[in-house]
């Protein structure tokens, strides 16, 4: 009979069925590139939202400055598409930024993504709830509960595992792009014919022209920026997809960026051709998709399939920050439980962790988007510098056929991407980014302490040399002593001395957990010499007590 555990979160999996939880590009592009996709519901909106400062005059740079963060999404594409080939183990940007620019550039990667995952999850949960609260206002008082609810659904399935959550999440991600191919198609061939008014749903902003500057043309572009949020996911997952894994998860970078780039430039374009400007109280997206299908249901199915894209974005982050977390949890830096697989071959305690912390800062900023905005961003472009910068010195140092090529794509997206990190943090500093300047050396803190605590225990635990004292014993008559072990280390070391000073039937167990723990286990045990012998226990559900 099924427990209320395996009801919610399926039967345990054995170690064996990893191979079979690993993901095909269908699902891996559902699950890795939900993020990125969803970020066309507002990266227009958001170009438009700043140039509009300049009155309605200068929405017409929305275009260009489009096709510039297109040849960014492009550039990204290419050093990400690098990356997943020359670090077929995941990790992205940290392990890029740690192997080649040292150890305090990979923990700032490291924490800048981290926290860029936490905030996807608030700000992409609490988008999706306030479109639902605009169409049923009553709700509005229960935004945080429904917020949470949200993350406990969408943390419930990722801990039914890899394979089962890509099945789930399938459906709204290709629901949503087939929505998003289908606005663009009947629009723009609306407009090439000259069937498409948009007169009534044009919203009415203020007319009063104004300087055109540089610095507010920068603001329209890392305000932008923000449709690249998720670009790097998929390097961050290698491990999670079939063999080839570096092979498919650099085909589904191929998709996602075309997927990306498409609908971005033909949602700006049509809504510059258009000539819609930011309303106060509906979007972008709304007011093309009236324009477009008008009213009826073509257009609530598409604000339906925007609503879920937005909430499922979070999916992302469910994907990916519990993997990076366990690399550095496996590095030291992060407490060893994260790089523990759960039930499911997922690593649920990260899934936690990440559910609960997302949900304490909804509560803490109120559910409200605005006020979350402004800390948006700034990690992942961080990490996006860091990261192209790593990959510049690992070409210098390979120096393999076309290394000078790929260095230039490399160096050049660092300058970008560093110029915007930079554009972001000014424009954003005193609404509230300010706080994730201070968050990130906090984080550097905290990964610095528990390495300094791991390799302190390490270092009172390890003996010099690996010496077994034998003992003899007069007495024929001794008792069967089964001695559970972790590791070989002075603790484990004492309590087989002990045993072997009270009998002469002694036996070591360790279960099998890790493959490659165990096997380092085996080969300490063979150099100390022991007449004790070691039994390893294989555990397929990764139990040490069953």
């Amino acid at each position: 009979m099924f427990s209320v555990r395996q009801i919610l979160f399926g039967t345990p999996l054995p170690t064996r069925a990893m191979e079979h939880e690993r993901l095909g590009k269908f699902k891996a592009l559902a699950i890795f590139s939900s993020d990125a996709l969803s970020s066309v519901a507002y990266g227009t909106e958001e170009i438009l939202l700043v140039l509009v400062m300049a009155g309605t005059g200068a929405l017409w740079v929305s275009m260009p400055i489009a096709l510039v963060i297109a040849g960014l999404l492009t550039i990204l594409t290419i050093s990400y598409y690098q990356t997943v080939h020359a670090y077929p183990s995941g990790g992205g940007s940290y392990i890029v930024a740690h192997e080649n620019l040292g150890v305090w550039p990979g923990l700032t990667a490291a924490a800048a993504l981290l926290i860029d995952y936490i905030l996807t999850v608030s700000v992409s949960i609490s988008a999706g709830i306030v479109a639902v609260t605009s169409a049923f206002p009553a709700l509005i008082p229960w935004r945080v509960y429904l917020c949470i609810l949200a993350i406990l659904l969408i943390t419930a399935g990722n801990l039914r595992g890899v394979r089962e959550s890509g099945s789930i999440f399938a459906v709204p991600t290709y629901w949503f792009v087939g929505m998003i191919l289908l606005l663009l198609g009947a629009g723009l061939t609306q407009y090439f014919r000259g069937s498409l008014s948009v007169a009534p749903y044009v919203a009415k902003v203020v007319e009063e022209q104004k300087l055109l500057g540089v610095l507010l043309v920068l603001r329209a572009f890392s305000s932008g920026c923000a449709a690249l949020t998720g670009v790097e996911a998929i390097s961050n997952g290698i491990k999670a997809f079939k063999k080839p894994e570096s092979d498919n998860a650099g085909k589904t970078l191929i998709a996602m960026a075309v997927l990306l780039g498409t609908m971005f430039l033909g949602i700006t374009f049509l809504a510059n051709r258009l000539g819609i400007a930011p309303a106060e109280h509906e979007t972008v997206m709304s007011v093309m998709g009236r324009s477009v299908f008008g009213s009826g249901s073509t257009y609530l199915l598409l604000q339906a399939a925007t609503m879920t894209i937005l909430v499922l974005a979070a999916n992302t982050s469910f994907a990916d920050f519990p993997r990076l977390s366990s690399i550095l949890a496996h590095d030291g830096y992060m407490p060893r439980q994260l790089s523990n697989l759960g039930d499911r071959l997922v690593f649920a305690n990260g899934i936690l962790a990440l559910g609960g912390v997302s949900s304490l800062l909804i509560i803490i900023f109120g559910g409200d988007t605005h006020a979350m905005i402004p800390l948006y961003a700034v990690g992942v472009f961080l990490s996006f510098t860091l990261s192209q910068m790593g990959m510049v010195i690992h070409w210098f140092k390979l120096k393999s056929d076309g290394w000078k090529w790929r260095a230039v794509v490399n160096g050049a997206g660092a300058v970008v991407t560093g110029i915007a990190t930079l554009v972001i943090v000014e424009s954003k500093f005193m609404h509230g980014a300010w706080i994730i300047v201070i968050l990130i050396p906090i984080f550097l803190f905290c990964f610095r302490a528990i390495r300094w605590h791991y390799t302190s225990v390490v270092a009172q635990l390890f003996p010099k040399k690996l010496i077994f004292e034998k003992t003899n014993l007069s007495d024929e008559t001794w008792p069967k002593i089964v001695l559970p072990l972790s590791g070989v280390n002075r603790a484990s070391l004492g309590a087989i001395q002990f045993a072997r000073s009270i009998s002469k039937d002694v036996t070591a167990v360790i279960v099998d957990l890790d493959p490659t723990g165990t096997e380092r286990v085996r080969e300490n045990w063979e150099a100390m010499e022991s007449d004790v012998p070691l039994v390893a226990l294989p555990s397929p559900y990764r139990s040490i007590l069953e």
